[in-house]
């Protein structure tokens, strides 16, 4: 899968070794605790495991669980809820009332209002509109397939939200069913409920 670029993102060199990637969910926690302790003078640790870029924005309004990095020129908004082994990119965003879990938002990558981020991966530049959910579990507890290549695949994983690709647009009060793939730069239109793989690019014509 093509996602991603891996260099947009600070554990990047990690992921790349990931095949398949969303295999890095099962082990997000352990590997941001890791990288937390490397990191350098320019990050502050805010709290107890959760590391904070000197020029990131966090509201103090915000709730952020450990263990979280949250990397140069971020945006925590008010009322947002980071629950913990999550990674916030350089510029990235995450708004109110947003609630982000197990997750990588990539540089770039904007949450800003009222959305839900389960175990997904975000790619640089990736947008979320208002309202947008990234479904991670099955109504039925069952493990997450993904769908590629006309193939049905058990992940192994009973939680498992989306990738997002690189500068992927996801329309308002969209829903992203488990498992979900996202190519880059593709688009999902405002209240769309999509499974399996988006490919959908904008024309310009």
């Amino acid at each position: 899968m093509n996602l991603f670029d891996y260099s947009a993102c600070l554990i990047g060199k990690h992921l790349q070794k990931e095949d398949p990637i969303y295999n890095v969910l099962q082990k997000l926690k352990e590997l941001i605790e890791k990288k937390g302790k490397t990191l350098g003078s320019d990050y502050e640790e805010a709290q107890p495991q959760v590391w904070v870029h000197k020029t990131a924005d966090v509201s103090k309004l915000a709730v952020v669980l450990p263990p979280t990095i949250i990397c140069e020129g971020a945006v925590v908004r008010p009322r947002a809820y980071i629950r913990g082994s999550v990674v916030v990119g350089k510029n990235a965003v995450v708004g109110a009332g947003c609630e982000i879990k197990n997750s990588i938002l990539f540089d770039g990558a904007q949450v800003p209002h009222l959305s839900y981020v389960g175990d997904s991966i975000l790619g640089a530049g990736a947008h979320f509109g208002a309202g947008v959910i990234a479904s991670n579990l099955r109504l039925d507890g069952k493990n997450v397939s993904i769908r590629q290549d006309g193939q049905k695949i058990d992940t192994g994983l009973r939680k498992f939200g989306a990738l997002v690709g690189d500068g992927a647009q996801i329309g308002c009060n969209a829903v992203l069913c488990p498992g979900t793939i996202v190519e880059k730069g593709a688009f999902v239109m405002p209240l769309e409920r999509v499974c399996g793989t988006i490919n959908k690019i904008r024309s310009n014509k």
